[in-house]
C-alpha cells in the first residue's frame, strides 16, 4: 500500500496499481541511450506483476498503529513482508517463468539493497531461508528458460529502476534519482525524476515518444482509524480515484 497525499486525506494506491505504472514505464522504454527491454514481452509482464504477492493484502491491509491508517509497504511487519514475498514468483509461474524469475530476483534484489534492521533471531533466519530459497528458485528457472545471467541481471536492474520511478511518482515525490539504470553498451547511468507543476520530467530521456502519459488507481481515505474493521469499511466504501501522470523530457 502507498498513501498519496490528498489534502487532508490520502489517497491508498495498493501495490499492484502501482506496479501497473512500472509496467507502463516498461512497456514505452526504449531508444538509442537506452534499449527497450529482451524479452520484451516477459519482461514487461514480470514489470507489471512484480507486486502481485501483495494484492490480497491490500484488499485488507494491516492497520498501523501509530498513523490510524494503513500499513505502507515500507511500514509493514518484516514477518509479513517476508511471507507475501515468498508467495509471489508462484504466482506466475503458470502465466511466465521468466516473468516469476525477475519477480523472484527483484524480491531478493530489495533485501540485498535494504537489508532489515533486526535483532529478532527468528526474523533473520525467515529472511535467510527466504533468500535461499528464492535463490535456488533462480538458478533452477534460468537453467530451465536458458537464459543468461547477464541478461538477466540487466532485466532485473531495468525492473528496479521502473519501481522507483513509478514510487516516486505515486509518492507525489518531489524530485527522485535512480542510480545504475541500464544504458546502451552495457553501460548504466543515473536518470533523475522532477515534479513540477502539471507534469514531470525525465532526463536522461529513455522513451521514443517526446512523452508518456501513465496513470494508476487508488481510493481516498479520510480520517484516522482504532481498529482495522473500521478501517476496512472505510477503503470499501471509498471513492475510487484514477491518478495521472505526464513525463516529458527535461
Amino acid at each position: 500500500m502507498l498513501l498519496r497525499p490528498d489534502g487532508d486525506a490520502v489517497v491508498a494506491i495498493g501495490q499492484a496499481s502501482h506496479a501497473w505504472v512500472s509496467g507502463q514505464l516498461a512497456r514505452a522504454w526504449g531508444n538509442e541511450r537506452f534499449p527497450a527491454p529482451e524479452p520484451r514481452d516477459e519482461v514487461c509482464l514480470g514489470a507489471e506483476q512484480h507486486d502481485v504477492g501483495m494484492a490480497r493484502w491490500d484488499l485488507a491491509p494491516g492497520l498501523n498503529p501509530r498513523t490510524g491508517r494503513p500499513f505502507q509497504f515500507f511500514e509493514m511487519p518484516r514477518r509479513t513482508h517476508v511471507a507475501l514475498w515468498s508467495a509471489a514468483p508462484e504466482n506466475l509461474l503458470t502465466q511466465s517463468r521468466y516473468a516469476a524469475l525477475l519477480v523472484s530476483l527483484h524480491g531478493t534484489g530489495l533485501y540485498e539493497r535494504f537489508p532489515p534492521r533486526e535483532d529478532d533471531p527468528e526474523v533473520l533466519a525467515l529472511v535467510h531461508r527466504y533468500l535461499d530459497t528464492q535463490r535456488a528458485l533462480q538458478e533452477r528457472l534460468a537453467a530451465e528458460l536458458g537464459a543468461g545471467w547477464d541478461e538477466l541481471r540487466r532485466n532485473q536492474a531495468l525492473l528496479a529502476a521502473w519501481d522507483d520511478l513509478s514510487l516516486a511518482l505515486c509518492l507525489d515525490t518531489t524530485e527522485r534519482e535512480v542510480p545504475d539504470v541500464p544504458a546502451a553498451g552495457g553501460a548504466s547511468t543515473a536518470v533523475r525524476l522532477t515534479r513540477h507543476a502539471e507534469h514531470h520530467t525525465l532526463d536522461p530521456w529513455p522513451f521514443a515518444r517526446d512523452e508518456v502519459e501513465l496513470r494508476c488507481e487508488g481510493r481516498r481515505l479520510e480520517g484516522r482509524f482504532e481498529d482495522e474493521p473500521a478501517l476496512h469499511a472505510a477503503l470499501d466504501r471509498a471513492p475510487r480515484v484514477d491518478v495521472r501522470f505526464t513525463v516529458r523530457a527535461a
